[in-house]
């Protein structure tokens, strides 16, 4: 029997509810097929900060470091000022972790919940592959004469060569293993920074002309990808992109695949630790009402099995996924789904 070591983070808000629904779908899915799922649960989040002033001690971190995975729930406290938790704990540990890639599927399960017209499961889905220890989240600039009308704030987008190339590589290796179009698309805007995009572009023509030739190299701007997002769909595979771009168009996918409440994520390293989420925020309004959508929790769960090397577990979840959003969900959004938080961990749980 193959046994994981699993760190969880119910965090703030609605996270700790939601994680709660995946760990019971994992329970069912480790049973099945016979995994040990073994969690270690930490207490970080706005509520710790509050009591101990600390985001993220050095000490957790180093443990953090020992697990193959994190399972998160969510990060954001209304008495916490905006930027706090973000940098001191979720940007802290995509970067220190080096979790340099997050990965977004973005696919439909039932049409009803898609607020395109006339679009299908068939026509929406895509992955992006998102570079996630660059760009403009690195912290570099600063302020000056701040407070004053000769104020200046300088926000530098930082692009390395080692950064850039090991993101498209983790890319086009995915396109060739997902293995729909074999397609991989830049999303950058080469006509304005002309600097990192330049770099962004060379690496993924040379990487692709010498190592991946079977893979279709396309390129778009980013404000053409948000308006093909909701025109044409269909016409992406996977899309590899910066930082910023690729933290901008993953929501719009969310909205596209049906909303927040069935968009998972994962931020990876894929020698290292790697943290899974659903993308959404800790929704403070709905906390402890058993109103809010536990799908993307579960579907994160699914995506650490598949990181793990357990493919057919994590299909399993998947499956069990489709088949309660078109069967028995009447709203993917919170309070409208016609069950409560737990009663949807159940009923996944149960067609699993």
């Amino acid at each position: 029997m193959k046994s994981y070591n699993i760190a969880v983070i119910g965090g703030d808000g609605t996270g700790p509810e939601v994680v709660r629904e995946a760990v019971k779908v994992l329970e069912v899915a480790a049973k099945k097929f016979k995994l040990k799922l073994d969690y270690t649960n930490y207490d970080l989040g706005g509520a710790r900060y509050l009591r101990t002033g600390e985001a993220l001690p050095d000490s957790v971190l180093a443990e953090l470091r020992k697990f193959p995975a994190i399972l998160l729930g969510a990060i954001g406290h209304p008495d916490v000022k905006p930027g706090i938790l973000e940098k001191g704990i979720l940007l802290r540990t995509r970067f220190e972790l080096e979790q340099y890639i997050n990965l977004r599927p973005v696919k439909l399960y039932d049409e009803r919940f898609c607020p395109l017209k006339a679009k299908k499961p068939e026509d929406i889905d895509f992955v992006v592959v998102r570079e996630n220890n660059e760009g403009l989240y690195t912290g570099v600039g600063g302020i000056v004469f701040k407070g004053t009308p000769n104020e200046v704030a300088l926000q530098e987008s930082v692009n390395t060569r080692r950064g850039v190339e090991r993101c498209l590589r983790y890319a086009f290796e995915f396109a060739r293993k997902r293995n729909k179009g074999k397609k991989l698309m830049l999303c950058g805007k080469t006509n304005v920074l002309t600097y990192a995009f330049d770099l962004w572009e060379r690496a993924f023509h040379e990487i692709g002309q010498k190592d991946y030739p079977d893979i279709k190299r396309e390129y778009a701007h980013v404000d053409a990808t948000t308006m093909w997002f909701v025109k044409n769909p269909e016409w992406f595979d996977v899309i590899v992109t910066d930082n910023l771009f690729g933290d901008i168009i993953t929501d719009l996918g969310a909205m596209v695949q049906g909303g927040m409440g069935i968009a998972a994520g994962g931020n990876i390293n894929p020698q290292g630790t790697s943290m899974f989420e659903p993308i959404g925020g800790s929704a403070p309004k709905y906390t402890d009402k058993g109103v809010i959508n536990p799908l993307a929790a579960i579907c994160a769960g699914a995506m650490m099995l598949d990181f793990l090397g357990e493919t057919k577990a994590a299909k399993a979840i998947e499956t069990a996924v489709i088949k309660i959003t078109r069967e028995k969900m009447k709203s993917l959004a919170a309070g409208k789904m016609g069950y409560s938080t737990s009663e949807v961990g159940d009923l996944v749980a149960a067609a699993l």
